[in-house]
């Protein structure tokens, strides 16, 4: 079905090209993550980025933090690409980046992006001399660096400099106000640092994480504000579960709204046992629910009452989910714009029939005590009524038929949605 939609403006920035990826400028908003094996072991790290990967992470990050991982970094991207993975991968560097950037060249180069934390760079009077090896070390091989600055390790000789100052001020700063102009002015002079040892200002992206929702809105509202530069937006620390969803959501979704944020990544404490993708998940539905982008068809589901006693539509609207999602990797290559079909699993009558309608494909299933039969619509028309015990079978190849006739090569796209531009809040 054809629905109207608000878009979002954007805010104004630079864009770099982290490998194939564009970041910032009109390029869509990025979804990335991070590895958390040892980089040391290069067979489990390969599994992990693919993985990832093909869940929809756009670009990987992993830790470099020692010589055994700088050593498999260039062996990493090669079995990467032997495997038809081309995802840019970004090395996260502490205390010893100068050392290994410089040692390992393979690792250097392999790289699509370097991630420096300013807090972590060196103390005293290193702090400026191993910031300005990491940087003429992605001059040289033309690499584009993330100042990734976090509260957890913001510089504690700049902080105790503003406090000082800070003391003196007639109307002095709150501690959390004087934390959060700390870590953007690390960010900003560490950036305008790197220029004036001549990487270019559109090889730069800025992050300032924190772990509090509101500090975060409120950073990267300043930030927006006080550079050109692409932003990366995270929570850090965000939690495990639905903890860290909620947060995560709560603070990504209000400064995308405002057009703030150019690639993302939503920083999951994975559960014992869980998927590293989760994360990845999680950051693809903030940006396909709020009509960002698209990247899977996503199920509206009623949530259930006394109406629906049975779980029957909760377990077809998961399997459902769960086949679409599982179709994408294909269905990506042979049916473009299918990420953007709209699919309706409604539970009784009173909103089963309406919702099912705006959807391009929906089913209405019988609530307690209604007749059991189920009707399905396609782009607002009702086609068929299916009952029996193989309607969940039913449906899905109804779906199926739905995808084959209207996202083929070069058909009918009948799910674009049209968008009325209008300035964001």
């Amino acid at each position: 079905m054809s629905s109207s939609k608000i878009s979002i403006e954007r805010r104004s920035c630079q864009q770099v090209m982290v490998g194939h990826v564009a970041v910032g400028g009109d390029a869509p908003v990025v979804v990335q993550s991070m590895t958390n094996t040892d980089t040391a072991d290069a067979a489990s790290t390969v599994r992990q980025i693919i993985e990832l990967w093909q869940a929809g992470s756009e670009i990987v990050r992993i830790t470099v933090n020692s010589p055994e991982a700088a050593a498999q970094v260039g062996y990493i991207r090669q079995q990467l690409d032997a495997q038809g993975c081309n995802v840019p991968l970004v090395g996260d560097f502490h205390y010893n980046g100068h050392k290994l950037l410089s040692a390992y060249p393979e690792c250097a180069a392999a790289l699509a992006k370097y991630r420096i934390n300013p807090g972590n760079v060196g103390k005293g009077a290193k702090r400026d001399d191993q910031f300005s090896a990491m940087i003429e070390t992605a001059i040289q091989y033309k690499k584009p660096v993330r100042i990734g600055v976090n509260w957890g390790s913001l510089d504690q000789e700049k902080m105790a400099r503003m406090m000082d100052v800070n003391a003196k001020l007639a109307e002095p700063l709150s501690a959390d106000a004087l934390m959060r102009e700390a870590l953007i002015q690390s960010a900003l002079e560490s950036a305008k640092q790197a220029e004036e040892i001549g990487l270019p200002s559109n090889q730069i992206i800025i992050s300032c994480k924190v772990s509090d929702v509101q500090d975060l809105v409120s950073v990267y509202r300043d930030l927006a504000k006080r550079c050109d530069y692409p932003l990366h937006l995270g929570l850090t620390e965000a939690g495990m579960g639905s903890k860290g969803i909620v947060a995560s959501t709560a603070a990504l979704s209000l400064l995308l709204q405002e057009g703030v944020g150019d690639t993302i990544r939503v920083s999951l404490t994975p559960e014992p046992g869980e998927s590293r993708t989760k994360e990845v998940v999680v950051a693809q539905e903030i940006l396909q629910t709020m009509g960002i982008r698209s990247f899977t068809p996503l199920v509206t589901a009623c949530p259930g009452c006394g109406r629906t006693t049975s779980t029957y539509f909760q377990e077809l609207a998961q399997d459902i989910q769960r086949y679409l999602r599982e179709q994408m990797p294909v269905w990506r290559k042979s049916y473009p714009g299918v990420e953007s079909m709209s699919v309706a699993v409604m539970g009784c009558v009173v909103n089963g029939p309406g919702e099912s309608k705006l959807a391009n494909i929906g089913i209405s299933l019988p609530g307690t005590g209604e007749v059991p039969v189920a009707p399905v619509f396609v782009d607002g028309e009702k086609t068929v009524t299916l009952k029996g015990d193989a309607i969940a079978q039913e449906f899905q190849m109804i779906v199926e038929q739905y995808v084959a006739q209207n996202y083929a090569e070069g058909g009918k796209l009948r799910a674009q949605s049209k968008t009325i531009p209008i300035r964001s809040l």
